[in-house]
């Protein structure tokens, strides 16, 4: 008769959990984009949290076709700017870079993440269009200095992929784009499902029970409650990664699939509430706000992507009917 037991508690989904390098969090996967060229991606930073009036598009919802209350998450998005382009060629040990060219002008912040001279050499336009890559990547950079919400200069640098059409076409799409400012409108539009990847809020050091959710031992223990009974077998003589131990927690890059993009807009007089965004004040530019959750604390970068997972049924177009704007203070 076999031996009855519970299962193992907590996700080993995530290994290792260690922080993050950085907090600009870099996607190592796209999805395969179709008809014409387009950007894959964009990126803004997350205000706060409000909650809004919505029609239920979802036909196999029971409030289907009536108001319902959803939360949702604002995260302000002014304009990228695109800088450079970079033509990869895929080998056998993957993807390696073939060229990449820079604008001439840029905006004088750049230099508080990026080395590069004070004056660029003009890029060899048609020098780039000879060459035959496998895929193409634009280089832009983010604009927090132009946001009242998010105290710093120093932009955030970063690569978009460029899908859908012929590699040709994505290339002169990509020049057609170099030097000039790209919008959110010009990534995806309202009722679209967009993949959100961020750096978690971080909570430390913390131990077995708070990281894992285990069960305390029993008040019999001799010594502690919130230890484990066990650090694993004696052969293999190491502890392995399965055991749950005390270490960092959170801070780390999580990806959330098919959200959706409820609304887009450059009015903030819509969304604004009184008093401002806790920790954040009042946005000042177009913003976004997408349905439900996201990782990451107020003022982090917040990344999107094309969704590579299908959904599971076609994204529903919820019609907005009222945005709460009363105080976030708790007043």
């Amino acid at each position: 008769m076999g031996k009855t037991s519970k299962p193992r508690r907590g996700s080993l989904a995530y290994n290792p959990r260690k922080r993050a390098k950085r907090e600009t969090p870099i996607l190592k996967h796209w999805p395969e984009g179709d008809g014409e060229p387009k950007l894959q991606g964009f990126a803004g930073y997350k205000a706060g949290m409000t909650h809004l009036f919505v029609i239920d598009g979802s036909a196999f919802s029971t409030t289907s076709g009536q108001e319902i209350v959803v939360p949702a998450t604002v995260v302000e998005v002014p304009p990228l700017k695109v800088v450079g382009i970079r033509l990869y060629s895929e080998g056998p040990y993957g993807l390696t870079v073939l060229k990449e060219i820079w604008t001439e002008k840029y905006d004088k912040e750049l230099h508080r993440r990026v080395t590069l001279p004070e004056k660029m050499e003009k890029p060899d336009i048609k020098a780039f269009k000879t060459l035959d890559p496998d895929e193409v990547r634009v280089i832009v950079h983010t604009q927090p200095y132009t946001m009242s919400g998010v105290p710093k200069k120093s932009p955030e640098v970063m690569e978009i992929r460029v899908g859908g059409g012929s590699v040709v076409k994505r290339r002169d799409y990509a020049l057609s784009l170099l030097g000039k400012e790209i919008n959110f409108n010009d990534f995806q539009a309202e009722g679209a499902m967009v993949d959100v990847i961020a750096i978690t809020k971080g909570k430390g050091f913390q131990g077995r029970v708070k990281r894992f959710g285990l069960k305390l031992l029993t008040h019999k223990n001799s010594k502690h409650r919130r230890m484990i009974g066990t650090q694993g077998p004696w052969h293999p003589s190491w502890i392995m990664p399965q055991i749950p131990n005390s270490g960092q927690m959170g801070y780390q890059k999580r990806t959330e699939y098919n959200k959706q993009v409820l609304k887009i807009s450059k009015d903030p007089a819509e969304i604004n509430p009184k008093g401002g965004f806790v920790n954040y004040g009042q946005v000042k530019g177009s913003y976004v706000l997408i349905h439900g959750s996201i990782p990451g604390v107020t003022k982090r970068l917040i990344r999107f992507r094309d969704p590579v997972r299908k959904p599971s049924k076609d994204s529903n177009i919820h019609e907005v009917t009222y945005v709460s704007t009363s105080s976030k203070q708790g007043r």
